[in-house]
């Protein structure tokens, strides 16, 4: 079997998608007969080890994304593969030019929903584009023979919208990276703490969704010993004196360590999809203080941290002091435990190949090799 993954999403400091891709990517080479193609935008044609480039013109202020305005190049390089089933991860040109290929190659498309973008729409652009950006969903995913969705949050949504083929597909975490065993017992040194402080962390883009004022406001309210680390690129600058920002693009391993070193992950977004970084904090072995909101509830167990209300930084700090009056350590090492049983990749790509064999029909499903 011939998979063929596509999406614009894919850039030096890209988030979820290009982690979900570049996981299944590794492990679907441990199946014999499985083949796995991925189309991503780049400068120039060029492939390496399966990954094919399509040139795209950059963004402007897009931190590296390419945005892909001509079907052609994509399509014709779909039809040059000849995969036996396309997965598309973004809803853009690359969507339609798969739908395009799908029918030429008669071939099932399906699409994997990982943004709310009538919610982003109305967020950033208003109401109007709100519903337009709705309608737009609506036709687009009811043409793919099936949708997957990372979360029932997100699954729901889309049923509202009129697309009603949806299956939820969470994602996973890559336990070798994200573990306990990264843990830094300098890091508090070196950011002239005391050793007993306690560490909050929030890593990832700071953009408008992730409601960092939110954490700003709750870091000043805890006060000390409580200390707030912000890691990742366009960080605010103006702070409280007890919040560190790391305001740079940080590689997978750097983050992993400043997570395992941390006592626990704070998360005011209240739009996510799934939350990948949440998992990530759980892999790490600390627990997460989330907003009861978006996909977070469904990824954060009461015996792997706690919910306060959204947009509420008194609830979040409230919460977080409730949460230090019992065993955080224990509830680190549950977390950790929940997402070795729940989100290991192993797991979520049988999952996806189970969606593969059924949309083309067939039965037996690859066994990977395990070395």
């Amino acid at each position: 079997m011939h998979i063929a993954d596509m999406t614009m999403f894919y850039a030096p400091a890209s988030g979820g998608v290009r982690t979900y891709l570049e996981a299944k990517h590794r492990r679907l080479r441990l199946y014999p007969g499985v083949r796995h193609s991925v189309l991503v935008p780049g400068s120039d044609y060029r492939q390496h080890d399966g990954v094919y480039e399509i040139p795209a013109p950059m963004l402007p202020f897009g931190r590296g994304h390419r945005f892909p305005v001509r079907r052609g190049p994509w399509r014709e390089q779909l039809r040059a593969l000849r995969p036996d089933l396309i997965e598309v991860g973004d809803p853009y040109m690359t969507a339609w030019a798969a739908l395009d290929a799908g029918r030429r190659l008669d071939i099932p498309v399906i699409g994997f929903y990982h943004s709310d973008l009538p919610l982003l729409a109305s967020k950033r652009m208003g109401a109007w584009f709100g519903a337009n950006m709705a309608q737009y969903v609506s036709r687009l995913y009811r043409s793919f023979d099936r949708v997957l969705a990372p979360s029932q949050v997100m699954a729901d949504k889309l049923d509202s919208l009129g697309v009603h083929n949806v299956h939820v597909q969470p994602l996973g975490v890559d336990l070798q990276t994200f573990r306990p065993q990264r843990r830094d017992p300098q890091l508090r040194a070196r950011l002239g703490l005391a050793d007993d402080a306690r560490l909050l962390i929030f890593a990832g883009r700071g953009s408008r969704e992730k409601n960092l004022p939110v954490l700003l406001e709750a870091a000043r309210l805890l006060g000390r010993p409580y200390h707030l680390l912000l890691v990742g690129s366009t960080m605010p600058r103006k702070v409280p004196d007890n919040v560190t920002v790391i305001d740079r693009f940080c590689g997978r391993e750097e983050v992993a360590t400043y997570m395992a070193s941390s006592d626990l992950l704070l998360h005011a977004g209240d739009q996510e999809t799934f939350g990948l970084v949440a998992l990530e904090a759980m892999a790490s072995g600390i627990p997460v203080v989330a907003a009861r909101a978006g996909a977070l509830p469904e990824i954060v167990p009461f015996h792997c941290g706690r919910l306060c209300r959204p947009l509420d930084a008194r609830s979040m700090a409230q919460t977080v002091r409730e949460l230090f009056t019992g065993n955080v350590r224990l509830l680190g090492q549950q977390a950790r435990q929940h997402v070795e049983a729940h989100h290991a990749w192993d797991a979520v790509v049988a999952g996806l190949l189970a969606h593969y064999q059924a949309v083309r029909g067939t039965l037996d499903l690859p066994v990977a090799v395990h070395g």
